[in-house]
């Protein structure tokens, strides 16, 4: 038996303004967009390349609506991986992205970090090959 994790919830503030960040800024892509009734829709996005999908998931009490953007409490969130950091990061800013940081080279890679539309940090990471 093999476990995964398959899907993560992001809390957003309205999902076709976030729909249209990840696909036209990240370059994502809209794998399911379902009405659930009452205002619910089961929104999965995913990387191009394939990985974790993103459970578009909306605020709708203060307390979920207090997260949006600061779910890790200031930390970095995500990781995004690529092969190619800067033709990635290039595009991610002609496409508007703004990045904290020049990119850095650690041990493990090249790594930027950048902050989605409601303010989660990313980290944008081309890991290290040995």
């Amino acid at each position: 038996m093999a476990e995964r994790i398959a899907t993560l919830a992001l809390v957003v503030r309205d999902y076709d303004e976030a729909i249209d960040w990840y696909r036209d800024r990240l370059g994502f892509l809209l794998e399911a967009d379902e009405d659930r009734g009452g205002g619910k829709r089961w929104v999965v996005m995913r990387p191009s390349g394939g990985g974790v999908r993103l459970l578009l998931a909306r605020a709708t009490t203060p307390a979920q609506e207090s997260r949006i953007g600061d779910q890790t409490g200031g930390r970095v969130f995500l990781f995004l991986e690529t092969d190619d950091l800067v033709a990635l990061r290039l595009r991610m800013e002609a496409n508007g992205v703004a990045f904290e940081e020049a990119t850095r080279d650690e041990p493990y890679g090249l790594v930027a970090v950048f902050r989605d539309l409601y303010g989660n940090r990313w980290d944008l990471l081309q890991p290290a090959t040995n």
